[in-house]
């Protein structure tokens, strides 16, 4: 039997005892993870260490340290919160790590979670000439994560970003003036190219919608508790992947490259255009589903994409 929030308070004293308690109770509810965590251990840690104002990183050495009784009622509540709710985790402390880097977030933006991350934090080796990345290009920005990664990762170079939903855009620009990057990021709201003035990128990165709609009907609450604009790719996923590759090829520079996720539809994609070789990307730390091209590829096969659109 559960036991109430009075005898966990009396019962549970330790900051190891309420991440222990608070894994429980999601493995319990059957909590479904994916927002930043992929484990009931890693969101309540995250959740019960925010909650008491300490970094996630913090030393193991403080995990035996006394909870006060308002901390152990301000985690309870939270806990209580994420299950019953079933809001991702992400939106309750309103901040995502991407990429090592703090971001605001809330329910107008996807929470940042791609492996393009660890792209960034390689600065894209061994694609790109670090040294020689003038320009970079961060298409459904969303909370602007990708971009702002980019502008750390590359500091001479200038990145702009495009983003279709103004709530979103409010949410970037947040992030922008957080991270101190108010000109150095330019932000436009356009559907794809559409606004985009003639710029030619070194780097064009993307993490587009690109779930299906069978898909999407069967995705977790805490799944569709994040904005559809951001997640639906239409019936088969790649509404707005094929016309990013469509357009791409006026935007490259002839020795850039193009990288995109597309997550859950990477075979409809492959099986699509089975004659482009895209490169599938391992990463070390986990995920999947994301291709690069170079801007001959792109090329070579633009006629193939633009007659996908018809």
């Amino acid at each position: 039997m559960q036991s109430t929030p009075s005898e966990v308070l009396t019962t549970l004293a330790t900051l190891r005892d309420y991440i222990r308690w608070a894994s429980s109770r999601f493995a319990e509810s059957q909590v479904n993870f994916g927002h930043g965590t992929i484990t009931a251990l890693d969101e309540a840690a995250a959740l019960v260490l925010h909650t008491i104002h300490q970094p996630y990183d913090l030393s193991e050495a403080y995990f035996d340290t006394v909870l006060t009784l308002d901390e152990r009622q301000h985690v309870i509540e939270i806990i209580d919160k994420r299950i019953n709710t079933r809001i991702p985790g992400a939106y309750l402390t309103h901040e995502a790590i991407f990429a090592g880097l703090s971001f605001y977030v809330d329910e107008r933006v996807l929470v940042p979670r791609s492996p393009i991350a660890e792209l960034i934090e390689k600065r894209f080796a061994p694609w790109v000439d670090e040294d020689h990345v003038q320009g970079i290009l961060d298409l459904c920005t969303g909370s602007g994560c990708i971009a702002i990664a980019c502008a750390y990762a590359f500091p001479d170079a200038f990145v702009d970003a495009i983003e279709l939903s103004k709530d979103a855009i409010e949410v970037a620009e947040i992030n922008i003036s957080k991270h101190q990057l108010d000109g150095v990021i330019t932000l436009y709201q356009s559907d794809l190219f559409e606004e985009l003035p003639e710029t030619h990128y070194d780097i064009i990165v993307s993490n587009p919608p690109y779930v299906c709609h069978e898909e999407w009907e069967q995705l977790p609450a805490e799944f569709r508790a994040e904005p559809e604009i951001g997640l639906k790719g239409g019936e088969s996923g790649l509404d707005i992947v094929i016309r990013l590759l469509a357009d791409a090829d006026n935007y490259l520079t002839e020795k850039g490259i193009l990288v995109v996720e597309v997550g859950s539809s990477a075979e409809t994609l492959q099986n699509t255009f089975p004659e482009v070789p895209f490169y599938w990307l391992d990463f070390e730390r986990g995920g999947d589903g994301v291709f690069l091209l170079t801007a001959e590829q792109v090329n070579l096969y633009h006629p193939l994409f633009v007659a996908a659109l018809s």
